[in-house]
C-alpha cells in the first residue's frame, strides 16, 4: 500500500510505500475510494494538537469498500462500502462510554491522528466504528460528509431545536453541508465569510442562506444561535453580539486560536457558549438516514492523493468552495 504521511509535526507530507496492513480481532480493511481533508487535518499537520511522538497517516473522512476482515467481525461483509470517520475506537467502560456520551471518552483512538487514516491507499478500521453506505452514491462526494456533515449535524443539534434563525461563521466543508439541512428543516440561514469574500457570499446564497455577509458585519437582525466553524477565537464575541437574550454560540472545532476578553455584557440576559467534542456513533446514523431525505449535494474539489500538501495548503488559504477530496 502507499500513503501520505506525516512523519514530525510542521513538514510536508511524505509518499511512501508501506505492507499491506492486516485486519486485527473485530477490524476490518477498506480499499479507500476518497478521503475528505478536514481542517482538523491541518490542526494536526500544524502541530494545533500535540504531536503523538510517531508518523501517521492523515484523513478521517474515509470511504472505501471492505477487501479484508479480521477475526469476531459481523455485520459486515467484503466488497462493503462504509464510511470510517474520526471517532476510531473508545474503551466503552469509562463514565462516559456508560452514559452515551461516547464522543467525550476518556481512551479513545482517533482516526488519522491516534491511528492511521486515509490518507493512503488502505486503512484499518474497528468494525464497530464504521458506517454502511449505500451503494451507487460518489465516493468523492460522499467523503465530507463523514466529518465535515458529521460535525455539522451535532452542531446545529447542540444549537437546539428552538433556534429558526442560525448563523454559521466560516463557510467552508462543513457549513455549505449543513446549510443545505438548517433550510430544509426551514430554519433562516446567515451565512458569515471571510470580510470581502464575496464569491463564497454568492455560494452561501445560492444554497439558500437569506443573508450572507463579512464576519467583521452585523446581520440585519440578531439570531437565535450562531455556529462558528472558523478556528478563529476573535469570532467568539463577535457571534455574542449577533445573537439575541438566550441564544447560544455553538464552537465547533477541534482547535481555536485565543479568544479575546470581551465584555460581559456580551454574555449576560442568559447568553450561552458551549463546544462540540467529536462525535458519536448514534449522531453519524442520524445524520446518515438524514442525507438522502434532504437531498444534500456537497461541493468538492478532487486532488490525487499524491498532492495532499496541495489540498492541504489550498484550504490553508480558502481557495475553494466546499471541501477537498483525495483520490488514491
Amino acid at each position: 500500500m502507499y500513503a501520505m504521511r506525516l512523519l514530525a509535526p510542521h513538514t510536508p507530507l511524505q509518499w511512501t510505500e508501506l505492507p499491506d496492513p492486516t485486519p486485527g480481532p473485530g477490524q476490518i480493511r477498506v480499499k479507500v475510494g476518497a478521503c475528505g481533508v478536514c481542517r482538523t487535518d491541518l490542526h494536526v499537520v500544524d502541530a494545533d494538537l500535540p504531536f503523538p511522538g510517531h508518523a501517521l497517516t492523515p484523513g478521517h473522512e474515509i470511504v472505501g469498500r471492505i477487501d479484508a476482515i479480521g477475526p469476531n467481525v459481523e455485520g459486515l461483509h467484503m466488497g462493503q462500502r462504509v464510511g470510517i470517520p474520526w471517532l476510531g475506537h473508545t474503551c466503552g467502560c469509562c463514565h462516559y462510554c456508560e452514559t452515551d456520551h461516547e464522543n467525550l471518552c476518556d481512551h479513545p483512538l482517533f482516526t488519522g491522528y491516534t491511528r492511521d487514516g486515509g490518507y493512503a491507499t488502505m486503512a484499518v478500521a474497528d468494525a464497530h466504528f464504521t458506517f454502511p453506505l449505500p451503494d451507487g452514491d460518489d465516493d468523492v462526494a460522499t467523503a465530507p460528509l463523514l466529518c465535515a456533515g458529521l460535525i455539522g449535524w451535532r452542531s446545529l443539534v447542540m444549537a437546539g431545536k428552538e433556534a429558526r434563525s442560525i448563523g454559521l461563521y466560516g463557510f467552508g466543508a462543513a457549513a455549505h453541508i449543513i446549510a443545505q439541512v438548517a433550510v430544509w428543516q426551514g430554519r433562516s440561514v446567515y451565512a458569515f465569510t471571510r470580510p470581502g469574500d464575496t464569491k463564497t457570499q454568492e455560494f452561501a446564497r445560492s444554497l439558500g442562506c437569506v443573508w450572507a455577509g463579512g464576519s467583521d458585519e452585523m446581520p440585519p437582525e440578531q439570531l437565535d444561535a450562531t455556529i462558528i466553524f472558523a478556528p478563529v477565537g476573535a469570532l467568539v464575541p463577535a457571534a455574542l453580539k449577533a445573537v439575541h437574550k438566550a441564544g447560544r454560540v455553538v464552537c465547533a472545532g477541534i482547535h481555536m486560536s485565543e479568544i479575546p476578553a470581551f465584555s460581559y455584557d456580551l454574555l449576560w440576559e442568559e447568553r450561552q457558549i458551549v463546544s462540540v467534542a467529536n462525535l458519536t456513533r448514534q449522531d453519524g446514523i442520524d445524520f446518515l438516514e438524514l442525507v438522502p431525505r434532504v437531498g444534500i449535494r456537497t461541493t468538492t474539489t478532487p486532488y490525487p492523493l499524491k498532492e495532499a500538501n496541495r489540498a492541504l495548503d489550498d484550504l490553508r488559504h480558502g481557495r475553494f468552495e466546499g471541501a477537498a477530496v483525495l483520490v488514491p
